[in-house]
């Protein structure tokens, strides 16, 4: 379903709402599966009413989908068989054994075990674990609190817990809109239309009698009056008479800029509005445009609207959970300054750039703890240089680091410094950094630098204490635009684009958001950060979701998301000090978390919940309001410390990367190397290639490092000859022998997947006991072959092929709960705790030969073909995007 559809179910949903259609709303929230009213969830379950909690959380989830799902329908239906226990109903608790929680017996016998065991009992509360079950209303609250927590943590019910923020009567709002405009277009416009229906467009008959204003004088087309002055459909009045200024939301703007700047109320939208001036009202076209999706939504047959996008996809469960968080510390960085600004390097990611409050710029490869390149602050042109700058330089020759960050590409990166200056570096590998431009940029400070591509060529964008922003291009150094209209010092700025419309948010030190298209006509926004602090914004990776950080005069720090399409904040993250020292820092990672550096600490949040995840000190030693980056893939994160130093931490992925180069040569040239390749299956292996900072590419020139170091880097290797060494187990196998083709531990290593000749797969799970508490693989203890209840087998499809013939191939997801595979014939998906086929694709030829998931995404597969092609496909939306 598309974005537009999905929140015209949003405007129904609030209509009903308002309408008191009670029963109908939840009805419909539960077929959509668009929003799950979490207050309506909570009646329900306080009141006891099961059949009514399991019929509406069917909506939007099924007992299989998750281990998070799993546990909620198992506390609901335990609780409901304790509460038969407790009046004594064994007829009824047995039936919720039988019916309800035999299913779980699959998954955990053992307990089931001991849940049956309790209807031998006179009182379940004689059970130890039970012994403190008080009655049954505070067991519902107690059950209540624990299935909100997982509700919230479960990856199904994401996006579904808050309701969008809308204006009262926002479906009406939109019929008197689309109305007002019907009647524009009539030919003999009245001045008290006759509306009977909104069936069928509207139109006003022969005139009979005086014609209505000219919409140029009197616009009809503008905001729509409150649900209560909304005129009922069958009055014989006039239009609402409204104001032309109609203020969009962001996507409104993008598609449809304005060319006349105007200034907002600070309690407005971040939102453009219309031109209000009489030949702009002369421009618009006499026919509704056909290209316009906010449109389609006036036919029942609108292709935009209503078709349906394939709802198949993988849940992303257990995708990310704390442990993804890099949160052990595995080196310590000299720096011998304070650090005021740091990025990894976009492709190769053990690359650390750093700038200092002495001017010193700083290149450093992680994974081998070298210090590549270092450059302090010079201006390379004095004589080039305004007069003002000159002056302040010759009485004090130094400048502080206000920013460093990584071109796109990075093939160069650039410095944003205290004094007027900024300077680009191009970088090719090894440890050369090579100057390349120095712009004079500002009347002082420069406070912050980003990149981006105004019209497909990268620029610079700067802004500074002289309350301007200018774009440069990034290759000439030709200053393009310049932007007008902060009143105090502009202290950051974060470029982005929606589709192909490209714009800049601005931010300045009295708590002022500003929003620019590059055409030099004036901000399109004016509005006030939370709290009228001095603020940075940043957008999640895929550019969906915008966050804001910021510390006011007070000490006050917030951290919010942004709602774009209203400009209204939609949630405010608790947790930050109520007295920062010095403006908070934060980014963002993974699609997912949240991190700021603030009370000399590192604080986490997962963007779907406002309250804080976790928080670590590091070991201790940081600033009171730490600078900190993630690396691209979130599994390295650079942190200052107050002894002019960096931490690095990481998390498991981290620790096996830095150890995975630790005893590689380091050679930056690749990066440039990876940067240029453009074919799709080339620059995959590149990226993958540069990440690990190695691999084969022809304009490679190894570096030649000292012996002794180099084999110090080598690892010891221990010899196995003798059979004593080794220990070895028998799986057992009671289904048809065959050759096992593919065999791989599980990620979480409790279990062995095999994939034999003949298509069918085996899975050996370990039991978890007194022998092996932890249920890991050992040669300790055999493990059963493992079926679900059911009995069924997950079988690839092999078409019209010989399996025994097919290269066969499989992977697993992360997070273990999905195994995609093929022998020959079809791509199948199968449940790895149902063994249900879940789907089958691209049918050969050419036949799939290897497999793999996306680490962060369960919905992206990599697909290596017979035909020597690779093909990335996306589950969800059932196509090849590469």
């Amino acid at each position: 379903m598309s974005s537009l559809s999905r929140e015209l179910v949003f405007l129904i949903l609030q209509f009903l709402d308002e309408e008191k259609f009670k029963e109908t709303v939840h009805k419909l929230e539960q077929d959509s599966g668009f929003f799950f009213n979490m207050r309506y969830f909570e009646d329900m379950v306080t009141n006891g009413e099961w059949d009514e909690v399991e019929k509406y959380l069917s909506g939007f989830t099924k007992v299989d989908d998750n281990r998070y799902s799993m546990k909620i329908f198992f506390e609901i239906r335990k609780q409901k068989y304790l509460e038969a226990l407790d009046k004594r109903d064994r007829a009824k608790a047995v039936e919720i054994l039988v019916k309800d929680l035999k299913v779980f017996s699959a998954f955990n016998e053992d307990l089931f075990k001991e849940i049956t065991q309790l209807l031998t009992l006179e009182n379940f509360r004689d059970n130890e674990q039970l012994s403190k079950y008080g009655d049954t209303k505070s067991a519902r609250g107690i059950m209540l609190a624990e299935l909100k927590k997982l509700i919230e943590a479960n990856p199904l019910f994401r996006d579904k817990l808050q309701f969008p923020s809308l204006k009262n009567s926002r479906l009406r709002t939109l019929i008197n809109q689309s109305l007002n405009w019907q009647h524009q277009l009539c030919k003999n416009p009245r001045a008290n239309p006759d509306i009977k229906t909104l069936f069928v467009d509207h139109t006003c008959g022969q005139p009979n009698g005086a014609r209505a204003p000219s919409p140029v004088t009197n616009p009809l087309m503008g905001a729509v009056p409150k649900a209560g002055a909304f005129p009922p459909l069958s009055a014989h009045g006039p239009f609402q008479p409204t104001p032309a200024a109609l203020p969009t939301s962001l996507a409104g703007w993008m598609a449809n800029p304005s060319p006349v700047p105007h200034p907002s109320p600070s309690a407005g939208p971040i939102a453009l509005t219309a031109a209000n001036n009489a030949a702009a009202i002369l421009k618009r076209p006499r026919t509704p445009p056909t290209n316009n999706s906010a449109m389609d939504y006036q036919t029942a047959d609108s292709e935009h609207v209503l078709k349906r996008s394939r709802p198949f996809g993988i849940s992303d469960e257990s995708s990310y959970s704390t442990d993804d968080l890099p949160k052990t510390v595995v080196m310590t960085l000299n720096q011998g300054s304070a650090v005021k600004s740091m990025d990894f390097h976009p492709v190769q990611q053990i690359l650390l750039v750093v700038g200092t409050n002495m001017g010193d710029v700083m290149l450093w490869e992680v994974g081998s703890r070298e210090r590549i390149a270092v450059k302090s602050f010079k201006v390379w042109e004095l004589g080039a240089c305004s007069m003002p700058l000159q002056a302040s330089l010759s009485s004090d020759y130094t400048a502080s680091v206000n920013r460093v960050m990584w071109s796109p590409d990075g093939t160069l990166f650039g410095v944003a410094y205290s004094k007027h200056i900024v300077h680009l570096y191009t970088y090719h590998g090894g440890d050369e950094l090579r100057n390349h431009l120095e712009i004079e940029a500002h009347v002082g400070s420069v406070n912050d630098l980003a990149f981006s591509y105004p019209n497909k060529q990268l620029s610079v964008v700067t802004c500074g204490e002289d309350r301007v922003i200018k774009v440069w291009d990034a290759v000439t150094g030709t200053k393009q635009y310049i932007f007008e209209g902060h009143e105090s010092p502009v202290y950051s700025i974060c470029p982005h684009h929606k589709e192909n419309i490209q714009f800049i948010f601005s931010t300045a030190t009295d708590g002022k958001i500003k929003a620019w298209l590059y055409d030099n006509l004036g901000s399109r926004v004016d509005y006030d950060a939370p709290g009228h602090s001095s603020t940075m914004m940043a957008y999640s990776a895929d550019g969906a979701r915008l966050f804001s950080c910021g510390t006011n005069k007070e000490g006050e720090s917030y951290l919010v998301e942004w709602n774009e399409s209203e400009g209204a904040v939609k949630r405010t993250y608790h947790g930050l000090g109520k007295r920062s020292v010095g403006v908070v820092q934060f980014d963002t990672t993974k699609n997912r978390f949240l991190a700021a550096g603030d009370e000399f600490m590192i604080k986490f949040w997962d963007m779907d919940n406002v309250n804080l995840l976790a928080s670590i000190d590091a070991d201790g030693g940081l600033q009171a309001s730490p600078c900190i980056r993630f690396n691209k893939e979130g599994i390295l994160l650079a942190v200052s410390t107050n002894d002019n130093g960096i931490k690095i931490l990481a998390n498991a992925d981290g620790i096996r990367l830095l150890r995975t180069v630790e005893s590689r040569t380091f050679d930056a040239s690749r990066v440039a190397s990876a940067a240029i390749r453009t074919a799709p299956a080339a620059a995959m292996v590149g990226m993958v290639s540069a990440y690990l900072g190695y691999g084969n590419f022809t304009d490679v020139k190894p570096k030649i490092a000292d012996e002794a170091v180099e084999k110090s880097r080598i690892w010891k290797l221990t010899e196995i000859t003798e059979p004593s060494q080794c220990r070895s187990l028998r799986l057992p196998d009671n289904l048809t022998a065959m050759r096992v083709s593919r065999l791989i531990y599980t990620n979480s290593g409790l279990a062995i997947l095999a994939l034999a000749s003949n298509a069918v797969h085996k899975l050996w799970k370990w039991p978890r006991n007194e022998r092996n508490s932890t249920g890991k693989a050992t040669t300790n203890q055999a493990p059963q072959l493992w079926q679900p209840p059911s009995g069924i087998l997950m079988t690839n499809d092999i078409s019209d092929t010989n399996p025994e013939d097919a290269v066969p191939c499989f992977a697993l997801s992360k997070n273990d709960s999905y195994v995609m595979s093929a022998s020959g014939g079809k791509i199948s998906l199968f449940n790895m705790m149902t063994f249900k086929t879940m789907t089958t694709f691209m049918p050969p030829p050419p036949a799939a030969t290897f497999l793999a998931f996306h680490p962060q995404d369960n919905n992206i597969i990599a697909i290596g073909m017979e035909d020597s092609s690779i093909q990335i496909y996306n589950v969800r939306v059932d196509e090849v995007v590469i």
